[in-house]
């Protein structure tokens, strides 16, 4: 259950830069904003879908 906070909260961070980025118009800051919004975005899905959130016991 902590792998999925951790991974949601860098992934509102993610989105948060990917936003702000756009608003400066900053390239790169948009790529690599844009990666780590899909990579963290990505495991927090695959994590909530494959051990459910919150955890059964």
């Amino acid at each position: 259950m902590g792998f999925v906070i951790i991974t949601a909260l860098t992934t509102l961070l993610a989105l948060f830069a990917t936003v702000s980025a756009f608003k400066n118009k900053n390239g790169l800051g948009i790529v690599f904003a844009l990666a780590t919004l899909g990579v963290f975005g990505w495991f927090t899905i695959m994590t909530v879908l494959n051990s459910g959130y919150p955890a059964v016991h």
